[in-house]
């Protein structure tokens, strides 16, 4: 994936033997440097098996400096890492993080964690 200055910033990050339960699709994080934003696409699991791309993912958007947007309408399954990425991006970035695109599961943990109170959470996911 090519990000608004023609280099190559997504990861993807596949889930691996972490004892985890959920057989579902492996998580992927992917960092799009635009000219006014950064966004980050989360999809499938998004849990501990991500966690070095989640950090990747949040110095990225730090060093870019510019007001940060998460989509994460692909988002299958998120565990507390998911959460703590949210937390985290929220925490260092000098602009509100905007959530975009959020399937009903997250959204119950945004509820549940009361993070979302940190987020500016923008639209549910289409129901599949």
């Amino acid at each position: 994936m090519q990000d608004g200055h023609g280099s190559s910033q997504g990861q993807t990050g596949a889930g691996g033997p972490s004892g985890s339960t959920h057989l579902g699709e492996p998580g992927a994080v992917q960092v799009l440097v635009e000219s006014d934003r950064t966004r980050i696409v989360l999809s499938g699991e998004v849990d501990a098996d991500l966690g070095a791309e989640l950090a990747e993912a949040t110095a990225e958007a730090e060093r870019q400096g510019l007001p940060i947007e998460v989509d994460a309408h692909h988002v299958t399954f998120m565990d507390s890492s998911g959460v703590a990425f949210l937390a985290r991006l929220s925490i260092r970035s000098a602009h509100r993080v905007r959530l975009l695109r959020v399937p009903p599961t997250v959204r119950f943990l945004l509820e549940v964690t009361r993070i979302g109170e940190l987020l500016d959470v923008e639209g549910d996911a289409p129901a599949s």
